[in-house]
């Protein structure tokens, strides 16, 4: 089995009549994915952020449903 766990974070702006996703950053740990999420919301001032994680099997060619770690702010209601 090869599988792989990545922490990332994920910041939401306003725009095209909705929340837009911005540029999804990889972070090593759950701490730091929770982390960064909040920096994005609270100091740069996105609309909302996500810290989630997903793991990957890439030995069977499967990929497993995103893990909501941490919401800040407005997210899309995938992220709820």
């Amino acid at each position: 089995m090869t599988e792989i766990t990545r922490f990332v974070a994920l910041a939401f702006d306003f725009g095209d009549g909705g929340l837009v996703a911005g540029e999804a950053i990889n972070c090593a740990t759950p701490a730091a994915a929770v982390e960064t999420a909040q920096g994005q919301w609270k100091l740069f001032g996105h609309a909302g952020a996500v810290a989630f994680s997903n793991t990957s099997d890439f030995g069977r060619g499967k990929y497993g449903e995103k893990h909501v770690l941490r919401r800040f702010g407005q997210v899309p209601a995938e992220y709820a």
